[in-house]
């Protein structure tokens, strides 16, 4: 089974069997390899419980038109990104469903260099060749090979800390039955003064506790809560993959996606003075304004990995950060990972103090509402009104979506990929003007 509409803008996701099997991942497998004729490639999968099966069927599909496989087995996808990068292979695919329900599966797909495979760079190509049903005349059969990438990837992520610097922190984190539980022991086996407090570690694609979907409020009600409950340094909830991870502060906090991205920028500046920061167009202003004052460069960019993946290749970033929790470093394949922001999390608050005292001034001087989804019937008839209403009071920008910036207060709305949806990020020099802008232009959203 292979219905045309799992093929994303940025990776491939439906529901398991109905949308996406067996059939239908070797004959993605199989398009990929004829479509960018790579020669050895990596394959991982989750804890999904169709993971085993759907790994199995794309190796297959790559291996029958003579691609070499290495087999990384149950990886986080950020393992298979390292793979692609360290090992210098054509490309790879993690066979993941990243933070959707149980009865999803999916894909997440890249070239060499671990630059992604999306609907701009050669994804609906892919489609159109699987749903072809087409099989060319090909060359001998590639191999399928066991590979153990699990001792490169632990030393390459401790490497972007100092282990000695660490200091004894407690710390809740909740792995939410995800590929964190795999990937964090071996980790923190080499921390043995962090007193890690490891919730729902136990790998299970059936998520019997809850969603792996740390940016639903309702997911992280647990985190929140354990973390008050231990008197804990810091809480880290990570999503269904483990590329993604977000912090709740010693009194029980959640720490914004642009606020992280500050601080790991900062943490980062101080190792490599100067450095280019990239950060998303819906972030708050906390982000150039950190980066600035700590010596970096902060470069504005659209939101999406293929896009900030690219601009970090292109001007040469050390770091970038995307309020959806993805945090992408130069020297880690130029990808996105889950476990590095964590260790730099540790490594900050160990030099700095309690999380929630670093966090004041920013909670006191920029006031965010978060994303603010509405479905609307006529999205470009809705960003034009906007641009109409609002035009006058700023400086217009159409890098993504529509962005409006003045003096006190901006904002970016940007249509979804994949449902006729708008999202709303603003931010204001004060609690009260951002609540009015807000109120102003959610009314004209929904109106």
């Amino acid at each position: 089974m292979l219905d045309p509409k799992v093929f994303k803008a940025y990776d491939i996701r439906g529901i398991y069997p109905d949308q996406l099997d067996e059939e239908g991942a070797y004959a993605i497998g199989r398009a990929y390899v004829e479509q960018f004729e790579p020669r050895k490639i990596a394959v991982g999968r989750d804890m999904r419980l169709s993971g085993p099966s759907m790994q199995d069927a794309v190796m297959r599909g790559a291996a029958d038109v003579g691609a070499d496989v290495l087999d990384l087995g149950l990886v986080g996808t950020e393992m298979v990104y390292f793979a692609v990068g360290e090992l210098e292979l054509d490309g790879g695919i993690a066979v993941t469903a990243s933070h959707n329900p149980k009865e999803y599966t999916g894909m997440k797909i890249v070239r060499r260099g671990a630059l992604p495979v999306g609907g701009e760079s050669g994804l609906l190509d892919v489609r159109d060749r699987a749903m072809s049903g087409a099989r060319h005349e090909t060359g001998p059969a590639g191999t399928i090979t066991p590979y153990d990438i699990w001792p490169a990837f632990v030393d390459r992520v401790l490497s972007f800390v100092d282990t000695a610097a660490i200091k004894p922190l407690r710390v809740v984190i909740d792995a939410a039955n995800g590929m964190a539980g795999a990937m964090l022991p071996p980790v923190l086996d080499r921390l043995p003064q962090v007193d890690a407090v490891r919730c729902f570690f136990e790998p299970d694609g059936s998520f019997p506790n809850h969603e792996p979907n740390p940016l639903l409020p309702e997911n992280r009600e647990f985190i929140v809560r354990k973390t008050l409950e231990e008197h804990a340094d810091l809480g880290v909830a990570f999503d269904g993959d483990a590329d993604r991870c977000f912090f709740v502060d010693d009194t029980g906090e959640f720490v914004p996606g642009d606020f992280v991205t500050a601080i790991l920028a900062e943490s980062i500046l101080e190792k490599e003075p100067g450095a280019k920061i990239i950060y998303d167009l819906r972030a708050s202003w906390a982000v150039p304004d950190t980066v600035e004052r700590a010596g970096g460069t902060a470069l504005v960019n659209r939101v999406g990995h293929a896009f900030i993946k690219q601009r970090m290749r292109k001007d040469n970033a050390t770091f970038g950060g995307e309020v959806s929790g993805h945090y992408y470093f130069r020297d880690f394949s130029q990808a996105d990972s889950g476990v590095v922001p964590f260790l730099l999390m540790l490594e900050y608050i160990s030099k700095r103090g309690r999380l929630s005292e670093v966090l004041r001034p920013y909670r006191e001087r920029y006031f965010i509402t978060g994303e603010l989804n509405t479905p609307v019937a006529d999205v470009p008839l809705k960003l034009q009104e906007l641009k109409e209403r609002f035009g006058a009071e700023g400086e217009v920008s159409h890098l993504d979506g529509l962005s409006i910036t003045a003096d006190d207060w901006h904002f970016n709305v940007r249509p979804s990929n994949t449902e006729p949806l708008l999202r709303l990020n603003l931010e204001a020099r004060s609690q009260e003007l951002m609540e009015r802008k807000r109120d102003e232009v959610l009314d004209l959203i929904r109106n």
